[in-house]
C-alpha cells in the first residue's frame, strides 16, 4: 500500500477519533493533551488466557537496552500504552497495513478499563509488555512503591495473557535507577528496555513534525518511543513506514530486533 493509500484510508478513520489524547505522557515536562471522547465500551477479553511469550533473556545486551544490533536493517517501534482505545485500534490497523509489527509497552490502569485491548495488540503479532500500573514518577518512589508498580501491571498481563510480558518500561522516565532495574529483575523481567529515539509525540507538535523527530535519528538497530493516544502520532506513521520501506529498513518487534 502507498503513502497515498493509507493516508486516505487513515482518514476515513481519523474522523471518528481525532479528538482523542493520550491523557498522561511520559516526560515528566510534556504538556497532557485534551480528555477523549466518551465512547461506548468494548467487549471483555476472554477468560481463558493467552499463550503469551514470556521475557526472556538476551546474551550479550546489557540490563537496559536502548538500541539492538546496529548492521542489521531492523528497527523497534515502541508505544507506550494508555489513553482512548479507538485511538490504539487506528494505530494498530495502520501500523498492520504498513507490513509492521510493533511493542506496546500497557499501563495496567489501562488494561483494567480495556482488557480486550491485550488479545488485539497479541493476536496482531506484536510484543506486549509492563509499563507500570498507574504511570506515575517510578524512580522518585520508594521500594514498596515501586515494587508494587511493577508487580500490579505484572500481574493484570499474567491473567490477561499468561505471562508478564515481555518488556519492562519505567514510567515518566526513559532510564530506571538501579533500584528500579533490580526491581523489575526480580519481578521477571531480563532487561529493562529504553530507547534511543523519542519521537516527542506526546508534546502534539503535529504529525510532520514526529515524523522529523523518528526519521532524524533511527538507524539499524533503534528503538523509538512513541505513543497511543495522539492522532498526530497515527497520522505520521505512514510517512514513516514509507521512508524506512526506502532506506530498507524494517519495522519489527523488540523481541525480534534482538534476536
Amino acid at each position: 500500500m502507498t503513502s497515498t493509500d493509507r493516508r486516505a484510508a487513515l482518514r476515513v478513520g481519523a474522523g471518528l477519533v481525532a479528538g482523542g489524547a493520550f491523557t498522561a505522557a511520559c516526560s515528566r515536562s510534556g504538556a497532557a493533551a485534551p480528555p477523549a471522547p466518551a465512547v461506548a465500551p468494548r467487549a471483555a477479553a476472554s477468560a481463558s488466557p493467552l499463550a503469551a511469550p514470556a521475557p526472556r533473556a538476551f546474551p550479550g545486551q546489557p540490563p537496559q537496552i536502548t538500541h539492538g544490533p546496529r548492521d542489521r536493517p531492523r528497527v523497534a517501534l515502541t508505544f507506550h500504552g494508555q489513553g482512548e482505545p479507538s485511538l490504539a485500534h487506528a494505530l494498530l490497523g495502520e501500523a498492520e497495513r504498513g507490513g509492521a509489527h510493533v511493542t506496546v509497552l500497557a499501563v495496567g490502569t489501562w488494561l483494567d478499563e480495556h482488557p480486550a485491548l491485550a488479545r488485539r495488540i497479541l493476536d496482531g503479532g506484536h510484543d506486549l509488555g509492563n509499563h507500570t500500573h498507574r504511570h506515575l514518577d517510578i524512580d522518585a518512589m520508594s521500594e514498596a512503591e515501586a515494587r508494587d508498580e511493577i508487580a500490579e501491571c505484572a500481574a493484570r498481563l499474567r491473567r490477561l495473557t499468561g505471562s508478564v510480558g515481555t518488556w519492562f518500561r519505567p514510567s515518566r522516565t526513559a532510564r530506571a535507577s538501579p533500584l528500579v532495574e533490580r526491581l523489575a529483575r526480580e519481578a521477571g523481567y531480563p532487561h529493562v528496555l529504553s530507547y534511543d529515539v523519542d519521537s516527542l509525540d506526546f508534546t502534539a507538535p503535529g504529525a510532520p513534525a514526529v515524523t522529523a523527530n523518528v526519521l532524524g535519528g533511527i538507524r539499524g538497530g533503534s528503538v523509538v518511543s512513541l505513543h497511543f493516544g495522539y492522532a498526530d502520532t497515527i497520522a505520521a506513521l505512514p510517512a514513516v513506514l514509507d521512508e524506512l520501506d526506502r532506506r530498507g529498513l524494517r519495522a519489527v518487534t523488540t523481541t525480534e530486533l534482538l534476536s
